[in-house]
């Protein structure tokens, strides 16, 4: 059985003291290119387990076995599909609003039997898109903003 693992050193004084507040707030966000992803129950318990040992100054080592089966939550290749869970977690919106998005079409959809797959790089391009809407309404009421003041 073959292990991959990575050391990490103890953290310095400052970080250990930001991490602990941190935690104590209770807001543990993982955030991925940009797009907050909520983990699933045991792999948010094993970050916050290897974020607290960090906390309390410790070094951590995680290592895995790279002879058993992984089902990762963004599968490995040149065009990943995701499913609908993955997807919705990765644009952070709920199923249901990705049922909808790809029914009308909005976000181009796959089927394998009956299930659905969605590319990752479609998932980036509605994201995108979302966010290029939200600039050009800002620069449009600005620009209407502008255009009344120069009225009165």
């Amino acid at each position: 059985m073959s292990e991959s693992s990575r050391t990490v050193p103890a953290l310095p004084d400052k970080d250990t003291l930001a991490l602990k507040r941190a935690l104590a707030a209770g807001d543990v966000t993982v955030f991925v290119d940009g797009t907050a992803l909520r983990l699933p129950e045991t792999a948010r318990d094993a970050v916050l387990d290897l974020l607290s040992r960090l906390a309390e100054g410790n070094p951590v080592t995680v290592s895995s076995e790279l002879s058993a089966p992984v089902d990762p939550p963004f599968p490995a290749g040149p065009v990943p599909l995701l499913t609908t869970s993955q997807a919705a977690a990765a644009a952070g919106i709920s199923h249901t609003y990705l049922r909808n998005l790809t029914d009308a079409g909005i976000i181009p959809v796959q089927y394998r039997g009956s299930h659905r797959r969605i590319r990752m790089e479609d998932i980036s391009a509605w994201l995108e898109s979302q966010q290029a809407a939200k600039v050009a309404k800002a620069a449009g009421e600005a620009a209407g903003d502008t255009g009344r003041a120069a009225d009165g």
